[in-house]
């Protein structure tokens, strides 16, 4: 049976100082397809942190605020998605890991062991970083790193990106018109991979250069990553449902 992550980002899930419910529920939809057609899914998911504003409205530029929102918004994102995939018949569960659970062998070796389990049992692990503890990732990095260390070594053949980033351009699309999408991408250059983060969410601590990274330490490996729109999921469905590759960015080392 083929396994994918899903990872998604809090520039998708908040909106307007919330939890954006109708793109969650069209994620659980894109996700719910994907396991009718046999494949495992597990989903990476930020949004901890905006959950816990819609409930105390601390400032999120304080990091141990931040860790505070965390700790109050991870419950509500999880029973959000509890309730919206009941719809479909699925139960979820939660995982929280940090950086440090991939650097000890055994750590690694019982989260893979329950994550088996969990899929095996027809379950959706829902995984995101343990920001009351991560500092680090609070203030330099986001989900995008986790979600590749997940898709690694929890043996996925694929992690998908649904961002406000809908594919890696030749160059900043922002900055120039003629910018062109790149469909398909083998190697990533070294000055991409070194340059400035750019978050363009209040709620995002990434940008394209975490994604970059990410496809980086996966292109390395033999494992692919698409990055695709989280707001309009048409490419992803094409994807990953109709098996055609229309709109976002592949990267993959091989054919």
């Amino acid at each position: 049976m083929k396994r994918i992550v899903i990872k998604v980002g809090s520039a998708v899930l908040t909106e307007q100082n919330r939890v954006a419910k109708e793109r969650m529920a069209a994620l659980v939809d894109l996700i719910a397809k994907v396991r009718q057609n046999g494949t495992e899914v597990i989903l990476v998911s930020s949004g901890a942190v905006a959950a816990g504003y819609t409930l105390c409205r601390l400032d999120k530029k304080v990091v141990a605020n931040r860790q505070a929102l965390a700790s109050i918004g991870q419950p509500k994102l999880i029973a959000m998605y509890q309730k919206k995939f009941a719809r479909h018949g699925y139960i979820v569960s939660q995982i929280l890991l940090t950086a440090d659970d991939f650097d000890s062998r055994r750590r690694t070796y019982h989260a893979k062991c329950a994550v088996e389990t969990l899929l095996d049992q027809g379950v959706v692990p829902i995984i995101n970083e343990n920001d009351v503890t991560a500092t680090e990732e609070l203030v330099f990095g986001d989900n995008d790193q986790l979600s590749a260390h997940v898709a690694y070594y929890f043996d996925a053949q694929l992690l998908v990106i649904l961002s406000d980033i809908d594919c890696y351009y030749d160059k900043d699309p922002n900055r120039y018109e003629d910018a062109v999408p790149l469909k398909i991408v083998k190697e990533i250059p070294k000055s991409d991979l070194e340059a400035e983060c750019t978050p363009n969410a209040s709620f995002a601590t990434g940008g394209i250069v975490t994604k970059l990274k990410a496809a980086d330490f996966l292109l390395k490996r033999g494992r692919r990553l698409f990055l695709a729109s989280g707001f309009d999921l048409s490419d992803a469905y094409s994807f990953l449902i109709e098996g055609e590759h229309k709109g976002g960015t592949l990267f993959s080392s091989f054919d």
